[in-house]
């Protein structure tokens, strides 16, 4: 809350604005770290991935999570992590604009299905597999662009 009072009041300065201090929850699951809720100007925060991670936590997804409430406010809506949101980040809030965590995971992440394409083996999440077999989605490695199939990658199918 300190961390959140702080870069608000920094952010309000800079801006010339009076934004209210956001609601904080602790809802936040799975291997999210943090969530914006625009309308409802609140941040939600991962309870297990906050216990593990204290101080990068603090820096880096709170400011992280009220950047984008300041941007919803400052300029509308506009890409989650353009060019407003970064320089929101580093300007406005001087925090360096990470799009990701790179917390440990294991504690919060459920059950992973291997997926393939020709260059690497991926996990999918629950979700992602349920809409692969429902017909709702299809994923690419973003490495060579292939289409992911269900099963084991195989060093020999690379050659």
């Amino acid at each position: 809350m300190q961390r959140l009072r702080e870069k608000l009041q920094q952010a309000n300065q800079r801006l010339q604005r009076h934004y209210p201090q956001p609601t904080l929850s602790w809802q936040q699951r799975g291997t999210t770290a943090g969530s914006a809720w625009l309308q409802r100007w609140e941040i939600r925060l991962n309870p297990v991935l906050l216990m593990e991670n204290r101080q990068a936590f603090v820096d880096e997804v709170v400011p992280h999570e009220l950047a984008h409430l300041l941007v919803w406010k400052y300029f509308g809506r506009v890409a989650p992590h353009g060019k407003e949101w970064k320089w929101m980040m580093e300007h406005v809030l001087e925090v360096p604009a990470g799009r990701t965590h790179r917390f440990d995971v294991a504690a919060v992440q459920g059950r992973q299905f291997p997926y393939a394409c020709r260059c690497q083996q991926h996990q999918l999440s629950v979700r992602r597999h349920n809409r692969v077999l429902r017909g709702e989605s299809e994923y690419r490695c973003r490495n060579c662009g292939e289409l992911l199939h269900s099963g084991e990658f195989s060093s020999a199918e690379n050659g």
